[in-house]
């Protein structure tokens, strides 16, 4: 009983260390979550969306869509809210079609767009650490999470993992 203890254990750790970075984050990034689904958590948290458009569609981009958006990406901006101590925050870019592509890209419920603040400015250069400019030019943070903060000039373009 002992060995075959032993082996399932061997075989678990094997597992463990064989599991891809991909699957971590997607154990972590949730699932994915309607527009009313998404609305009900941000909203009791002080977090609203706003758009040019005025409307929510996702093929829309001058929306500001939730639809799809993942449920690690909606505790993240709660708990980025929280921590640098805000007392509302604004979406500005959700999962609507108009961003640029990829696996952790805003369509797939990754990133979200949020509106500068100074409170915000000054948690995430002081919180996070300073890495090399995106391939764009703009200037990102890191948090020890791996979550990334990339200062687009108008607004933070952040990725959940």
């Amino acid at each position: 009983m002992k060995f075959f203890t032993a082996a399932i254990s061997v075989f678990g750790l094997l597992a463990l260390a064989n599991a891809s970075p991909a699957a971590d984050i997607e154990a972590r990034s949730g699932t994915h979550l309607t527009q009313a689904q998404a609305e009900a958590r941000l909203k009791p948290n002080g977090i609203t969306a706003s758009s040019s458009g005025g409307c929510t569609t996702r093929s829309n981009p001058h929306c500001t869509s939730y639809q799809g958006i993942l449920s690690g990406t909606v505790d993240g901006v709660i708990t980025l809210k929280k921590a640098a101590g805000l007392s509302s925050l604004v979406i500005t870019g959700g999962t609507e079609v108009g961003h640029a592509s990829g696996t952790y890209s805003h369509y797939n419920g990754y990133k979200v767009d949020v509106q500068h603040q100074t409170r915000l400015d000054n948690y995430i250069h002081s919180a996070f650490t300073r890495i090399a400019n995106r391939g764009d030019g703009y200037p990102q943070w890191k948090a020890p999470s791996g979550n990334l903060y990339c200062d687009e000039g108008t607004h933070w373009d952040i990725t959940y993992f």
